[in-house]
């Protein structure tokens, strides 16, 4: 058996922090993958946002999450999406913005209340994805610092990084440095990689003291 992908990681570390009815906010939404997860995870009760700043990027998670409605994942009362078995998915808010703007357009009900903030940089692979359009660590580092404003005590971050493209290793240098200078009395930082493939993603992850 072997270790654990970084992404099984990240949301393994957030399915132990984050319950039932808590908010959670994707930072990338991407093609939905981690949307969908955390709705799945914080269930009928809980909230979500994701930010993504590419058309295409909310689309195909808008897809997703419907898709998972057509499987048989009931809509959540009051919310826009389906559920799941447990009880609903969470309702999630779609943004095409910028994550650095997440203290602006997160709800102020649940400033101060999020549980998790999962971020998967780099840029939007497949179909409609434009690789010019990447993370960059000005935007990434303010959203983080936007992030750990809005986290609850105990609430994780996790940030997949991706050193193997063209600006992602000074991105994973820029947010493994900003972890690293964080007092341990505001959070705990781990990283998590396998150190044989020094270009492969690996993570990084937060938790809010």
């Amino acid at each position: 058996m072997g270790f654990l992908s970084v992404l099984s990681a990240a949301q393994r570390w957030v399915a132990e922090r984050a319950a039932p009815g808590s908010v959670a906010i994707d930072a990338t939404a991407g093609s939905g993958v981690d949307t969908l997860f955390l709705a799945r995870t914080v269930g009928a009760g809980g909230h979500v946002y994701a930010f993504d700043v590419q058309e295409a990027a909310i689309a195909r998670t808008r897809a997703r999450l419907e898709a998972a409605g057509r499987a048989g994942e009931a809509p959540a009362s009051g919310g826009r999406r389906g559920g799941s078995a447990g009880g609903g998915l969470a309702p999630v808010t779609l943004l095409l913005a910028g994550h650095e703007r997440m203290a602006e357009l997160v709800a102020p009900e649940h400033r101060g209340a999020v549980r998790a903030v999962m971020f998967n940089l780099g840029y939007l692979p497949g179909e409609g994805g434009d690789r010019r359009v990447i993370t960059r660590p000005e935007t990434t580092l303010a959203a983080m610092e936007a992030a750990l404003g809005l986290m609850a005590p105990g609430g994780v971050l996790t940030a997949v990084v991706y050193p193997g493209h063209e600006g992602g290793d000074a991105e994973a240098e820029a947010v493994e440095r900003w972890m690293a200078a964080l007092p341990p009395t505001v959070a705990q930082a781990v990283q998590y990689r396998y150190p044989q493939k020094p270009a492969s993603p690996y993570l990084l992850a937060l938790e809010k003291r």
